[in-house]
């Protein structure tokens, strides 16, 4: 039977404290044969929790609006409006420099995609509502649209 090893090796306690400190890690474990080590960072201190106060922007005025109710429901198509379900960028081109899903006068088919909204790294195809032609595109390549703006508008 082997004899156990029973000095620490010093040097790659250190290399391996060098290393975490080096890669930012909080934790490090080597094992070899019957000899494991591990290192770990722990910290004091507690963490803070502060109210950080969040910007609010007020509600442009309408003139001659009766009072609206607030709904959660998804946006309505109407006659062939087709809007922005979400926040976030519209692109009218699968990629940069490709020929774009719809011109004005194209017709297009109830399912097909017709715009493109990127939310948080995401990229949403948005499809036509309806069969028919699209009659008006409302927003630019790269335009920041906000949820329900109306986007294009098919007949």
């Amino acid at each position: 039977m082997a004899a156990k090893k029973t000095t620490i090796d010093q040097e790659l306690i250190k290399d391996l404290a060098n290393l975490l400190t080096e890669t930012d890690l909080s934790e490090i474990e080597v094992e070899q044969d019957d000899f494991r080590v591990r290192l770990s960072r722990t910290s004091s201190y507690e963490p803070v929790q502060t109210h950080v106060p969040v910007a609010q922007v007020a509600p442009a005025p309408v003139q001659n609006a009766a009072p609206a109710e607030v709904s959660a429901a998804p946006v309505a198509v109407a006659a062939g409006n087709v809007p922005s379900p979400m926040v976030g960028t519209a692109y009218l081109s699968p990629a940069p420099g490709a020929d774009t899903f719809v011109k004005i006068g194209d017709s297009v088919k109830e399912g097909e995609t017709v715009i493109i909204v990127e939310a948080m790294k995401t990229m949403n195809q948005i499809a036509a509502p309806k069969s028919g032609k699209v009659t008006a595109i409302l927003v630019e390549d790269g335009q920041p649209v906000e949820y329900g703006e109306q986007l294009l508008m098919i007949e």
